[in-house]
């Protein structure tokens, strides 16, 4: 027969994932991995979990039952811990390495914004969508994004797209003329200078580039 668990591990289990949940939420990991809509829904889901695991544990408590499936419910437990303990770190270029560019469609409100308080992915939009980009030329530009490797070995400035978390993000990047050797792939930069002509269309001319630490909402919607 098997031992009788005074408390249930799966139980204990669930009120681990759950707190770990509520604790990404509350330390900001979750802007990591899904966009803002979804914050609160996955921390009432911890809350959630919490809260019916913990009822569970009591029960548990007051009717001792064998114990079930103890491997599987340390594993839980375990990979519970290893996200309160170890914040994401991803790597944004990797991330997005075989993805195809996010499709903008339409001008964005960026398009009655002074040139230099556009974003990156208003830039892009308005890039693709005006139908003479030309008319850009010599505007200023102040915009911030990670260094992202392209298929020819070219370094652009990028922002990731989601609609919902990493799994669907994709790459929205400009051409950028270093003003020196092109930085390191996943820094993040401060790019000020121009809009110009490049070999495969308008190019941001950089004057200026500062390294700046990853910002704590690092998505576009």
């Amino acid at each position: 027969m098997r031992a009788a668990a005074r408390l249930d591990p799966a139980a204990l289990a669930g009120i681990l994932l759950g707190a770990s949940l509520v604790q990404a939420w509350l330390a900001g990991r979750l802007d990591l991995l899904l966009a803002p809509a979804f914050h609160l829904l996955v921390a009432g889901a911890g809350a959630l979990l919490v809260a019916a695991s913990g009822a569970a544990l009591v029960q548990s408590w007051r009717r001792p039952r064998p114990l079930r499936r103890p491997r599987q419910t340390a594993l839980l437990a375990l990979v519970a811990l290893l996200v309160m303990l170890l914040p994401p770190r991803p790597s944004f270029s990797l991330l997005v390495a075989n993805r195809s560019s996010a499709a903008l469609e339409g001008l964005t409100a960026g398009f009655a914004l002074p040139p230099a308080e556009r974003s990156l992915v208003d830039w892009a939009r308005l890039w693709r969508s005006a139908p003479d980009p030309a008319g850009f030329l010599g505007e200023e530009v102040r915009i911030s994004g990670f260094v992202l490797e392209r298929p020819d070995g070219s370094r652009s400035l990028a922002r990731l797209v989601v609609r919902c978390c990493l799994a669907d993000a994709t790459p929205v990047d400009l051409a950028v003329r270093w003003p020196e050797q092109p930085p390191a792939v996943d820094a993040w930069l401060e790019v000020s200078g121009v809009v110009g002509a490049g070999p495969e269309g308008l190019e941001v001319v950089a004057a200026s580039v500062r390294p700046i630490p990853r910002p704590s909402q690092p998505f576009d919607t």
